[in-house]
Formats: C-alpha cells, sequence, structure tokens
C-alpha cells in the first residue's frame, strides 16, 4: 500500500502544475478563445470564399472592420488579435480557399474553417487537425458562379430615408451595409456602403429562420412532409413525449423543450465545430408543446432537420434557386447538416427575391408554384403563444402587427447585426436592410418601415 501510495505521489508529481491546478475561470477562457478563433476561422473563410464564389471581393481587412469588430463578449475582447492563415489551392496558392486557420493556443491545432466550392464554409472541431485537399460534399455538383453588373443606384422616392439610415438616425451606433426597396417586383431604391453592393454575401444570421421556413413550406407543397407531422424528435421511441412535438411547433418557437439562455445560445455548434445532431436536437421537454413561446435556434434547426431526407433530390440552395435566390449559400456543420437557424450567406438582391416570392403568394417569376396556397397566411398569422415585446410570431417570421404606422399584415425576417427583409402585402413592398450592428445597438425597424412607406406613398 505504502508502495501504490508513493507511486501515485510520484505521477502526481510529474503530471504539470497548470493541469492540477486549472480553475474553471481558467478553463472558461482557453474556451472562449477556443469559440473566437473557431469565429474568425468561419467568418474570414465564409465572408471571402462566398463573395469570390459569387463574383464579388472581399478581403480579411474588410471582414475584420465589419464581421470581427462589435461581436458578442468575451470573443470581442480576443477575436481580433488571433494569428490567421488563409490557405489557397494550387501549387502558386491564388486558387479557390481551401480553408483558414486560426491560431489560438501554442499546445493545440489551430482552429479551422474548410471551404466546399458552392456550399460554403464549415467550423471543424476544437482540437482536430486541419483538413487538407479539394473536394465537394459526397453527391454535390457545386453551382457555377454568378456574374453581373452593378446598377448605378437611382434617384427615388425613398433617398432621404435610406441615406439616414447610413448615419445612425434610425439607431446610434447602428452600421448600415446595404439597403434595398422594391415594388410590385421592381427596384424603387437602394444605397450601399462604399465597401459593399447589393450582391455583397452576407450572413443572414437569423433570417436563415425565415429561409428555413420557405424551404419547409416547398417540401410541403412537393407533398413531402406537412407541418402537422413530428419532428422525429426523442428518438424512435413512441414513449417519448418528444415525438408529439410537430415541425408546426418548431417553426412557430413552441416546442416546449428547455433552453439554457434566450435563443438557446448556440456557441458549441456555430462556433465550437460541434453539430446539428449533438448540440440541437437533444434537450429535455419542460412544457406541453404549442403552449410557451420561447425563441430558440433549436427548433429552428429541429424543423429542417425532421425534412433532411428530401434534401438528396431538392437540396436547399436549388430551391431557393429556383424563385431568384441564386447567389445564395446554406452552410452546414463539418457533418453535413444544414445550420439553417443561422449559417446561411446572402445578398440584398437575394433577400429581395425572398420576400417578392411571398407577395406572389408563393409563386417564382416564372409561374412555377414554390409555396402551397395559404402559405403566406400560416407564416404570417399569430397563431401560436406569443412573444412579450413590440413585435408578433408566426411560423419562422416576426409580425409587425403592433407597430404604429406600417400596415397590420405586415411580416418580415430578423436576424442578428441588423438584418431585415420587410414583406408588406398591402402595399406590394418589400424593404431589405443589411448590417454590421455592433452588439447592443439595434436598429429601429419599424420607424425605417413606416418612413420608408411613407415616402412611396399610397
Amino acid at each position: 500500500m505504502i508502495r501504490n501510495a508513493l507511486a501515485a505521489a510520484a505521477l502526481l508529481a510529474a503530471t504539470p502544475l497548470a493541469a492540477q491546478s486549472t480553475t474553471q475561470e481558467e478553463i472558461d477562457a482557453r474556451y472562449d478563445r477556443a469559440l473566437a478563433a473557431g469565429y474568425k476561422a468561419l467568418f474570414l473563410c465564409s465572408a471571402i470564399a462566398n463573395a469570390e464564389w459569387t463574383g464579388s471581393t472581399r478581403t480579411p481587412e474588410s471582414v475584420h472592420a465589419w464581421e470581427l469588430t462589435g461581436i458578442q463578449a468575451p470573443l470581442d475582447e480576443i477575436v481580433q488579435d488571433l494569428p490567421f492563415t488563409i490557405i489557397r489551392d494550387g501549387d502558386d496558392g491564388l486558387g479557390k480557399i481551401n480553408r483558414v486557420e486560426v491560431t489560438w493556443a501554442e499546445d493545440m491545432p489551430p482552429r479551422s474553417a474548410k471551404h466546399f466550392p458552392g456550399s460554403g464554409c464549415s467550423v471543424m472541431p476544437i482540437g482536430m487537425k486541419p483538413p487538407g485537399g479539394t473536394y465537394t460534399r459526397l453527391g454535390e455538383e457545386p453551382a457555377s458562379p454568378m456574374s453581373f453588373a452593378v446598377p448605378p443606384a437611382p434617384e427615388g422616392p425613398s433617398n432621404a430615408v435610406l441615406a439616414a439610415s447610413f448615419e445612425g438616425l434610425y439607431g446610434a451606433g447602428t452600421r448600415t451595409t446595404a439597403v434595398l426597396v422594391t415594388r410590385a417586383g421592381k427596384p424603387v431604391d437602394w444605397a450601399t456602403h462604399p465597401e459593399f453592393t447589393l450582391f455583397t454575401p452576407q450572413r443572414t444570421w437569423s433570417v436563415a429562420k425565415s429561409i428555413a421556413a420557405t424551404i419547409v413550406g416547398a417540401a410541403v407543397e412537393r407533398g413531402e412532409t406537412a407541418v402537422g407531422d413530428s419532428a422525429r424528435l426523442g428518438g424512435e421511441s413512441n414513449l417519448d413525449p418528444r415525438r408529439e412535438i410537430t415541425i408546426d411547433h418548431a417553426l412557430r418557437m413552441a416546442t416546449g423543450r428547455y433552453s439554457d439562455t434566450p435563443g438557446n445560445r448556440t456557441d458549441p455548434l456555430y462556433w465550437g465545430g460541434t453539430t446539428v445532431d449533438e448540440r440541437a436536437q437533444n434537450w429535455p421537454l419542460i412544457h406541453t408543446p404549442g403552449t410557451v413561446y420561447r425563441y430558440a435556434n433549436n427548433d429552428t434547426l429541429a424543423a429542417i432537420a425532421a425534412i433532411k431526407d428530401s434534401f438528396a433530390a431538392h437540396p436547399p440552395r436549388e430551391v431557393l434557386a429556383s424563385f431568384g435566390m441564386r447567389d445564395t449559400i446554406p452552410e452546414y456543420d463539418w457533418r453535413g447538416n444544414y445550420v439553417l437557424s443561422s449559417q446561411v450567406w446572402t445578398s440584398a438582391n437575394d433577400l429581395a427575391k425572398l420576400g417578392e416570392l411571398y407577395l406572389n403568394d408563393g409563386v417564382a417569376s416564372d409561374g412555377t408554384r414554390i409555396l402551397p396556397e395559404g402559405w403566406v397566411q400560416y407564416v404570417s398569422s399569430p397563431s401560436g403563444p406569443q412573444p412579450d415585446g413590440p413585435f408578433g410570431y408566426g411560423a419562422g417570421f416576426w409580425l409587425l402587427n403592433k407597430s404604429e404606422g406600417v400596415p397590420a399584415d405586415t411580416f418580415a425576417a430578423f436576424g442578428n447585426r441588423g438584418q431585415y427583409v420587410v414583406i408588406v402585402p398591402s402595399m406590394n413592398v418589400v424593404i431589405v436592410r443589411r448590417g454590421e450592428d455592433p452588439t447592443g445597438y439595434r436598429f429601429d425597424i419599424a420607424a425605417f418601415t413606416r418612413d420608408v412607406l411613407e415616402s412611396l406613398g399610397k
């Protein structure tokens, strides 16, 4: 026994002191640094690679100034100074982006985001050695990049209002990158920051939830699912009450599952390299489904996972391209699950196409029905439990039904950092606002919508 005790003491002495005495504070600081590195790798990869794929250009300096400035604490204090390397294909290193690596710890591999041409970028798990090689995802044929000519901004009736959105008059400290107004499917007015165009891809953040609802709607129109179907949570056992959660519950943020934070923060998935299956699908039930509103990224992820069997024949990117969103790139986790709660890159021009699809009752410009009859009414109806605050909620879309001076039928896609697509059926108008608003600063979309509509007149 004495010999064993001495051996154990010797083994303990051989263990590095830091490993013996690591505190929770030190562990959290290390984890934050790993998340910040994943955040940076993914944004540098996605912003630059997706821009190049769609015919635009972005530089690391631009990404640092916009996407990597004003982000969530404590990552904002870490992310700017982390060393990074952009690795491109080809012997000369001038080909497509292969991956981005970000150094964060001396004793760990760099965090890595891998580029899949035509499918965006995926952040790899913490501790995974950066993958090499050039390859596409199994079964995918990447689409060809689009080419376009950027038109000049018109002299229109809402120019003064649009100009005000760049001057901080709809929210001190906010940063607008692009605004676009269409009426009856035609551009009325637009403006962009000098570093952006109407065709520059930006991350949609939670506007992706409305895109997800649209992809679900297309599957309903094809007869492949129904919103009353089970979202297939809780495994295969019918004894698990989570089997009663429907796609409708998930779209309306009413699954009744536990959320550890408002929004069910998904940092381990978004920046840490976990997967949708690991992080989003397994939360326990604490309310009867359909009785309590709780905004949660995981609910949208569950709705999309419920229809993933349809994606082989109908990839989301092709569904979106079928009604004009040709430069939109839905991204995946590293195991191929769509992260359609946030991780979509698209342009202001493409987001206007999303709004116009809803103005046209789900029918594309070529006459093809994409969404079922009645789907517009479905997503814009507050038939489920409602959030507190100034906006209502439908199925994947926010409602401006409480906003003074805004038509009661107005509904919208909202996203972090100031992403908005506002749809006004009674005036046949779509308003798109893109931004990179710092954390804690909010663009007043209700006031902006009111003033744009007033400038347009009846």
